[in-house]
């Protein structure tokens, strides 16, 4: 961090790097990004696409004001060199001097630790060192950027239990929820022109599609119940297409965007979270669950650490181990009261909103930025949002 902070009144730009693109999935740095734009600059840095031209800085803005900026590199260039040079370069041609950067991975520090930013921001959604196919230095790189950070958030209970301990200033963002989107759910008297087709009763999921997805589970419980209709959403990632389960009963109807799907949860008598459980779960803190909750409708989950508490605990989520316990949830979640679940989630919900995940993250921020002699003092914790 730059010494001589600057006060908190000050606009200061955010530089966002992160591994997941803007446009392909709408989920928490689309969320919380979206809120830091309406107050100041924010530039939301991808990792580099390759072609046979010269190297440059695309940039696009977005609804809400983000500017996207996604890396154009000539193939087979030295790629942090260039990284380097075009990071420089943008930083001069956009007069940006006081500002914070904010990472969603420790992939990128290799061409950008050299700034001299306000403060440093490292916004650990995931285990990402869990995920399939990360590099083999991805934990390395991320010792370095605990050093580095001034605040550590964590996307989840599970995940700050396990980074709390790694530096002096981790606090816990679990997921939050847009209440007011999806309860659209709710009232929605129109359905998708892809999903009216299909017969009821709809168990439903939308999310990535990828290694965190018990495939097996999604078979085993389509066959056990061939007259119900499972509905998946979401792009397939890191995983064959030609791996998933075919069933007459299960329907793939690809990613959808942020705005409808409140459209496709009203369809459904049961929204459903068939996460496998390995490595790659362990820390996750599904976003689905309160989306799920504040579209109305009974979820049934696998034994999700983050899910289990509180909303299992809560009552709020049937918890099933096996795929026959899956079902067997399936069909005690059709049998419930609807009115009375959706009162305890509202009551559940009440206090879950992004924007009080935005306000509590960007006070955290003045804090580092407004008083260098804090810096190292401060103790982190569980924030509750």
């Amino acid at each position: 961090m730059k010494t001589g902070a600057f006060p908190s009144t000050t606009v200061y730009d955010i530089l966002c790097f992160s591994h997941l693109r803007w446009d392909f999935v709408f989920q928490r740095p689309q969320h919380l990004l979206s809120r830091f734009s309406k107050e100041r600059r924010v530039f939301f840095i991808e990792e580099p696409t390759y072609h046979d031209g010269a190297a440059s800085f695309r940039t696009s803005e977005r609804d809400g004001g983000v500017t996207v900026v996604l890396p154009v590199l000539p193939h087979g260039c030295d790629v942090e060199a260039e990284l380097k040079s075009l990071l420089d370069k943008f930083v001069s041609d956009e007069n940006i001097e006081n500002f914070v950067t904010w990472y969603y991975t420790p992939m990128m520090l290799g061409w950008s630790d050299h700034l001299e930013p306000e403060a440093v921001v490292y916004d650990c959604m995931d285990e990402l060192a869990a995920f399939k196919n990360a590099p083999a230095e991805l934990r390395e790189m991320e010792s370095r950027l605990f050093e580095l950070a001034d605040l550590v958030f964590t996307g989840g209970r599970s995940l700050y239990e396990s980074k709390k301990n790694q530096h002096s200033a981790v606090y816990c963002f679990p997921s939050s929820i847009d209440v007011k989107h999806f309860a659209r759910a709710m009232n929605a008297n129109s359905e998708p022109a892809d999903q009216a087709p299909i017969a009821n009763p709809r168990i439903g999921f939308f999310g990535v599609i990828d290694e965190r997805t018990d495939i097996d589970l999604l078979r085993q419980a389509a066959s056990l119940r061939p007259e119900w209709q499972f509905v998946m959403l979401g792009p397939v990632v890191k995983i064959s297409e030609d791996d998933l389960p075919k069933a007459a009963n299960i329907h793939y109807l690809g990613g959808k965007d942020y705005k409808v799907l409140p459209d496709y949860i009203s369809g459904w008598d049961v929204a459903m979270m068939p996460f496998a459980i390995n490595e790659s779960t362990r820390f996750i803190s599904p976003t689905k669950t309160p989306e799920y909750l504040a579209a109305g409708r009974p979820v049934v989950s696998t034994r999700i650490t983050d899910v289990v508490a509180p909303y299992g605990e809560a009552g709020l989520v049937h918890i099933a181990d096996t795929a026959e316990e899956f079902v067997a949830a399936i069909e005690t979640a059709m049998n419930e009261d609807p009115e009375e679940r959706r009162n305890k989630a509202s009551e559940f919900l009440r206090d879950m909103s992004w924007d009080k995940t935005f306000r509590s993250m960007s006070d955290l921020i003045c804090d580092v930025v407004s008083d260098s002699e804090s810096e190292g003092s401060k103790v982190g914790g569980a924030v509750t949002v």
